[in-house]
């Protein structure tokens, strides 16, 4: 595979707005002895991708700084020290576009070989996008922070969003009882990714429905609307309950100290951002697995050109997408 000197590229020169994004030509990456180059087939936009551009999440940046955090693609050109992938191999990475590392929004990508994965066969980048970043975020918190256990049962609040869906869909799979709450035109979508109940946010009596959902309590609560009503939740856990928190940056909720240790609870919080290439590693095994039998899925919002990067991260942070926004080269 040839591959050209330089490429089209999304790029920031300073944190901020999405004024800052720029698309331009940018040299082509050389791969260093442990790297995989990456044609880019497909990516999408994350909410901490808006964070790194506005700097609201601080982190390694060196501009100019190609955004975007996933990326599925065809190997173009391995260092000398990669054994395990080949050019032409069908792959994929979620840990871009952080910590120093350039991002996924250009027509190539470095990123070390223990960060690649490859795409099962049969299994298409567009079926792939909408989960990888998402999916291993739901992997980490449910089984290294929360440690799930077959047989549990988690209430997952914004059930109809990218990660809140993937917590659905693994929970579910890993055998534990889901009660999920979401907008109302999203209830079939949390209940075709397995939740056993899902309760409107607009529902009559919400409160009552949830708590009368797992009238024994709930082992795991995660909440990804970022608004951690600690008040009205906590006194629903069981006894040892585990919350995970990992949405709402600028949030302070109150939290009522007493509900939390008399019973034993735990507050684990966490950020994929953070994460080790073995926990990353763990969850792709998990994530490739389900892509593989059609169990892991995503849904698909918008799909912008790379050339309107600006107008992608703009759709995210308008909020008026349903759906992951795909971006393509």
């Amino acid at each position: 595979m040839t591959v050209p000197q330089t490429m089209l590229a999304a790029y920031i020169r300073a944190t901020g707005g999405v004024e800052q994004i720029e698309v331009g030509r940018l040299p082509t990456p050389v791969p260093g002895p442990t790297d995989v180059l990456v044609r880019m087939g497909l990516s999408d936009v994350n909410h901490v991708d808006l964070f790194v551009r506005s700097g609201a999440y601080r982190t390694h940046t060196p501009f100019p700084f190609v955004l975007g955090r996933d990326l599925v693609g065809t190997v173009a050109a391995t260092g000398p020290g990669v054994t395990e992938f080949a050019p032409g191999d069908r792959v994929w990475c979620n840990s871009l576009g952080h910590g120093g590392r350039q991002g996924a929004f250009a027509e190539y990508a470095v990123a070390a070989a223990d960060r690649v994965y490859p795409l099962p066969a049969g299994v298409s980048a567009d079926a792939a996008a909408p989960v990888l970043h998402a999916a291993a975020t739901a992997h980490i918190g449910l089984f290294r922070e929360a440690r799930l256990a077959p047989g549990e049962t988690v209430l997952v609040g914004g059930a109809g969003g990218a990660v809140g869906s993937a917590v659905v869909q693994l929970a579910a799979a890993g055998g534990a009882r889901v009660v999920a709450t979401s907008s109302r035109h999203d209830v079939a979508w949390c209940t075709e990714s397995g939740a056993a109940a899902v309760i409107p946010y607009d529902a009559e009596g919400f409160d009552e429905q949830v708590r009368a959902a797992a009238p024994d309590g709930y082992d795991v609560w995660w909440d990804n609307s970022g608004r951690h009503d600690f008040e009205a939740t906590l006194p629903l856990m069981r006894a040892g309950g585990r919350v995970v928190v990992m949405a709402g940056l600028g949030a302070a909720p109150v939290l009522p100290v007493g509900a939390l240790y008399m019973r034993d609870l735990s507050l684990l919080g966490f950020a994929i951002s953070n994460a080790s290439v073995s926990d990353l590693a763990a969850a792709a095994k998990v994530i490739n697995a389900g892509l593989a039998s059609g169990r892991l899925r995503g849904r698909v919002g918008a799909t912008y050109a790379l050339a309107d990067a600006a107008k992608a991260h703009a759709a995210m942070e308008s909020g008026s997408v349903r759906g992951r926004i795909l971006v393509r080269p």
